[in-house]
């Protein structure tokens, strides 16, 4: 059975890397395609001017034939913002997206695009600012709570057709309260995956699932700011893909007092990041 990918573009060049990526990945996994482009701020004395979407829809189309990809193509009017999530909503999608070109001032004011894209959308999401092809090293960032595993699962299959070799990195972070479990992993973090902790247990067995389909897979730990040291990891070995945790996997209580590291790492740009939300089911 193929999956769905559901690749959306507001007709923004920045979406190019998006569609790019999301057809060698359907042509790799396999799966199907919805090309979603979202006309935003059509005036009716507008309506047979040429539009950006039609020089995008030309060049995916044939992207995906090259590719032997099966897809569809839609059209929506709106504001790109809310029509995505609708749409993400219809199937179990993996929804592949781009930056949308927003102004800075609109994004200042009034947050990132894909900030609220990862909060109203609960399927997987793969954001790609730039298209890092071919897949040869995945970066598969565990938090410790257990929420990254649908994201682990779907890195190890997107591995697996690309013969990736995939990093397990855990990152110890700062901490002020004295916990015998956070004293384990503060003082022996060089070799955490190695400790009878929670995080060393969970990245024993994600090396062991890896390697049971055939991957090279190693642990790997760092001390200090998250989102620092996965972007440092990420800068010093070329990785071309990080998965991770949502955020939206934990409570809503725990989202105010915890920082969205996965939209931080996000806002970076270095690389594709695909993140999705826990299910007990993965």
């Amino acid at each position: 059975m193929k999956l769905d990918l559901l690749i959306a573009t507001n007709g923004f060049k920045g979406t190019w890397p998006a569609i790019e990526y999301g057809a060698w990945l359907a042509r790799t996994l396999p799966a199907k395609v919805t090309l979603l482009g979202v006309t935003e701020h059509l005036s009716p004395a507008a309506i047979d001017d040429h539009h950006p979407l039609e020089d995008v829809f030309a060049r995916a189309v044939e992207l995906f034939q090259q590719n032997g990809v099966e897809y569809t193509l839609e059209v929506e009017n709106g504001h790109a913002e809310q029509i995505i999530p609708l749409k993400a909503s219809e199937r179990d999608f993996i929804t592949v997206l781009g930056p949308l070109g927003r102004p800075q001032l609109r994004r200042w004011l009034m947050r990132r695009s894909i900030h609220y894209l990862m909060e109203q959308i609960k399927g997987p999401i793969l954001y790609v600012p730039q298209a890092c092809l071919p897949l040869k090293k995945v970066l598969i960032c565990f938090g410790g709570l257990g929420y990254e595993v649908t994201a682990e699962h779907l890195g190890v299959q997107m591995a697996m057709r690309s013969h990736a070799e995939i990093t397990l990195l855990h990152v110890v972070p700062p901490v002020d309260m004295e916990y015998p479990t956070t004293r384990v992993e503060r003082e022996h973090w060089q070799s955490l995956v190695e400790t009878d902790t929670p995080v060393g247990r969970s990245l024993r067995e994600a090396v062991e699932f890896a390697k049971a389909n055939g991957l090279t897979a190693t642990a790997k730990s760092r001390q200090g700011n998250v989102v620092e040291q996965i972007l440092a990891e990420v800068r010093t070995n070329d990785y071309e893909l990080i998965c991770m945790g949502s955020a939206y996997s934990a409570s809503p209580l725990r989202q105010i007092y915890t920082p969205n590291v996965t939209a931080e790492v996000t806002d970076a740009g270095i690389c594709p990041v695909l993140t999705a939300r826990y299910k007990k089911e993965a």
